[in-house]
């Protein structure tokens, strides 16, 4: 079977597999959603594209949209976490197969070149080549514009790629991409006045073929890196190859909690889920990761002292862990749902765990947010308004979950993991319990002062945190005339 076929046949196995999977009815929204997202980017692009071309053409600077590549590279690549996975995670069913394991890997990375998304950022690239080609820029100008456009887009695909491979082993990889996107600013950090010779310089280089030959080298170059890391990484986490996991490990007992009975063993198996399943602990990782940069860039910089801005980032500091991990409640537990379904109220016991965790979670981030106090950014009514949200409001919305998610994630498996696509009821309830504290909050300084909100909001987190075991129990409950369903999906999606 030569290249093309094996291309076509495993682009078509690939939709089938979209089409059989279990969950293919419940993510109908999420593609809606998505379909919706993809649309408004690409007015969003157009727009951004037609209004930059206008001072480019009065000022001579043709290939503007050029030299300021590395700032769509960023947004670039932030947006891929919603729309590409990495093509390893699709490999593994295939390996029984008859077919070469490096011609797999390499239909599977061609495949993320031709990916739909790639092409989307023509948006910004033709209309503007358009509108520079009127205001007197040459025929090949526009069209160098519009290859190194795209070939840099394919780039930053294999770009992604690779520094979710290398951070799926090591956290620490993710000081590559922040130096990458982040060395474009370094001059104005350093003096303001050097970006202007900086963007003179691009301008001048991007107008040039050389640059059209260094983008063509830079694909061909990550393309091969990312081959080789694949190659190298997937039949090493396939055939069990790392030894450091394999080394033994001191095994912690927790036993402080063994004073909370039953759900006190529940909250040893939370803890031991995140220290020893790959998976969820860099989920955790992450997410505290995030609150730490996020609450330093709120604290030490001016970039977010708008007031809707700091409401918004002081409830995502406190609601990001939350969002990161019940959004996928119960599907760590989907690989042995069934022992947990044995003895009544074992799921009780579990979600009473799960949320007392998250709460305790908590105060990584209110302690994190202080120097912002200190600053001035933020009120402690404030904060304290927000932490009960999340714990009363957020946790309320996001437990609800627990009912409908149905499909079973890897514990350890990061690189060859399945995809777990969100159905469309969790894509409605994240962005419900993302957006709806604030629209609260912006309704009520608007009806009275901001005082008065965040006292209205504490008190709605508290009423909804002290009430916990009410509808804990009530999802339990609907839970529970669900069992027999969730409990096929979690076996049929292992």
């Amino acid at each position: 079977m030569n290249r093309l076929r094996l291309l076509l046949l495993l682009r078509k196995q690939n939709s089938l597999a979209l089409r059989r999977n279990p969950a293919f009815d419940q993510n109908v929204v999420a593609k809606v959603m998505m379909y919706l997202g993809a649309g408004m980017m690409t007015i969003y692009l157009i727009f951004l594209g037609t209004m930059l071309a206008m001072p480019a053409s009065e000022a001579r600077m043709f290939t503007m949209v050029l030299a300021m590549s590395p700032l769509w590279l960023a947004i670039d690549f932030g947006s891929r976490f919603a729309v590409q996975q990495t093509p390893a995670m699709m490999v593994k069913p295939y390996l029984l197969q008859p077919m070469p394991f490096h011609s797999v890997i390499e239909t599977f990375l061609v495949n993320t070149l031709l990916a739909g998304y790639n092409w989307v950022w023509l948006a910004l690239y033709l209309p503007y080549a358009f509108i520079v080609l009127c205001g007197g820029a040459s025929f090949a100008t526009a069209l160098l514009i519009i290859l190194c456009g795209i070939l840099l887009t394919l780039a930053n695909s294999q770009f992604y790629l690779i520094v979710r491979t290398l951070t799926a082993r090591f956290i620490l990889w993710w000081v590559l991409p922040i130096l990458v996107y982040g060395g474009f600013w370094l001059p104005v950090a350093i003096n303001e006045k050097w970006m202007d010779k900086q963007i003179d310089f691009l301008c001048e280089f991007t107008s040039t073929w050389y640059f059209f030959l260094f983008c063509a080298v830079l694909l061909s170059g990550l393309f091969m890196l990312n081959r080789w890391m694949q190659f190298r990484y997937v039949r090493e986490e396939i055939m069990k190859l790392d030894k450091k996991e394999a080394a033994m490990k001191k095994v912690y007992q927790y036993t402080f909690l063994e004073r909370f009975g039953q759900t006190g063993e529940y909250l040893k198996l939370e803890l031991k889920s995140i220290f020893r399943n790959k998976a969820i602990r860099s989920r955790v990782i992450m997410s505290l990761a995030l609150i730490i940069v996020l609450t330093l860039l709120i604290s030490y910089t001016s970039i977010y002292d708008g007031k809707m801005m700091l409401n918004f980032w002081c409830f995502y500091c406190f609601g990001l862990y939350g969002m990161t991990t019940l959004v996928k409640i119960m599907g760590p537990e989907g690989n042995y749902i069934d022992l947990l379904m044995t003895h009544k109220e074992n799921i009780l016991s579990l979600l009473k765990a799960k949320y007392y965790f998250h709460v305790a979670i908590l105060i990584v981030p209110m302690l994190l947010m202080l120097p912002a106090v200190v600053a001035g950014k933020f009120s402690m009514l404030m904060m304290v308004a927000y932490l009960l949200l999340s714990s009363g409001l957020l946790y309320f919305t996001l437990f609800q979950l627990a009912v409908y998610n149905k499909q079973t994630i890897p514990l350890n498996q990061k690189i060859t993991g399945k995809n777990n696509i969100e159905n469309g009821v969790q894509m409605i309830i994240q962005m419900f319990a993302m957006f709806s504290p604030l629209v609260l909050v912006a309704v009520l300084v608007l009806l009275f002062n901001e005082t008065t909100a965040y006292l209205v909001l504490g008190t709605v987190g508290l009423i909804l945190t002290l009430a916990h075991p009410l509808w804990l129990r009530h999802i339990y409950i609907r839970l529970m005339k669900r069992k027999y369903e969730n409990m096929e999906s979690f076996h049929a999606s292992r």
